[in-house]
């Protein structure tokens, strides 16, 4: 009998100009993904993952200290907290992107991974931090080292009540070394909540994932915002959300423009099909890799 699970993708404009209150942002987008949790829900999704920093705009466009105030302890802040609630509410496994304060003045951009029975099961911390000049002038761009610490917990996997969870965050995706730990750790599919603008990226994004997926068979949810944010218009997120299976095929796809839930079906065995097929994990040669560390 094939494990199947149903995924749900949550991509969603942010529509508060930047000027506005830190806590406008949040108190406004977060009563949106309330309504869009409950949509997922009542499409009997069994895991949703929301996309990066879900709770406010891309603020990494310009470097401004006001952002600080959008982080959030995590497990013990408020929107971890409301989470678990939605996820026990549901029965459904959350993936919650959030701004994470260590201690004060440390900061990552990380995942709280929730279970369906609203158990905090752990998180991921963002590894790759970007700084890149991008849109319209040279004060516009991805100035996440200005708000975050690079990840240090590793590439940790996640044992749900529907399936084994990875996940990377946005500019993770661009280095293969992370997606094949997560899959040498068990992951059965691994999510990549992201922030990307059209122009920059837009060739790469139903590239370098879908070959994830092939180079470690299992299956990838790849998220993406949707809109332009004021005041910085750096830039247009395109949306196509997706999921991809472990042959690399796209089986369910977003828009460019809308806020919406891209929901798929998933057979987990899959996997074993594809991997006995491909078998990549037995002639890997690690022995012999030893100089990618040199350079």
């Amino acid at each position: 009998m094939s494990r199947m699970v149903r995924v749900a993708l949550i991509q969603a404009r942010h529509e508060v100009h930047g000027d506005e209150p830190v806590k406008k942002h949040k108190d406004a987008a977060i009563e949106k993904y309330l309504k869009l949790i409950k949509e997922a829900a009542d499409k009997k999704a069994q895991i949703v993952c929301l996309q990066e920093i879900f709770y406010g705009p891309y603020f990494c466009a310009e470097q401004n200290i006001k952002w600080y105030e959008a982080t959030e302890k995590i497990p013990d802040g408020p929107t971890t907290k409301l989470m678990q609630e939605q996820a026990k509410k549901y029965g459904m496994v959350i993936v919650v992107p959030m701004y994470e304060e260590d201690i004060t003045g440390v900061y990552f951009n990380t995942a709280a991974i929730i279970d369906s029975g609203g158990e905090y099961l752990g998180k991921f911390r963002k590894i790759h931090i970007p700084q890149i000049q991008a849109g319209k002038t040279p004060a516009t761009g991805f100035w996440e080292k200005y708000y975050f610490k690079p990840g240090n917990l590793g590439h940790p996997v996640f044992e749900t009540a529907f399936a084994k969870i990875g996940v990377y965050i946005c500019y993770d995706r661009h280095f293969p070394e992370g997606p094949r730990i997560l899959g040498l750790n068990g992951a059965e599919i691994v999510f990549n909540p992201s922030a990307t603008v059209a122009g920059l990226s837009e060739h790469l994004w139903k590239l370098e994932q879908p070959a994830h997926a092939v180079a470690n068979a299992y299956f990838v949810g790849a998220i993406n915002r949707v809109g332009t944010e004021a005041p910085w218009d750096m830039g247009h997120f395109y949306g196509s959300s997706y999921l991809c299976n472990p042959r690399g095929q796209i089986i369910a796809e977003g828009s460019r423009e809308e806020d919406e839930i891209v929901v798929g079906d998933l057979d987990l065995d899959m996997i074993r099909e594809v991997r006995n097929t491909w078998q990549f994990y037995r002639d890997r040669r690690p022995e012999i890799y030893d100089e990618i560390c040199d350079f």
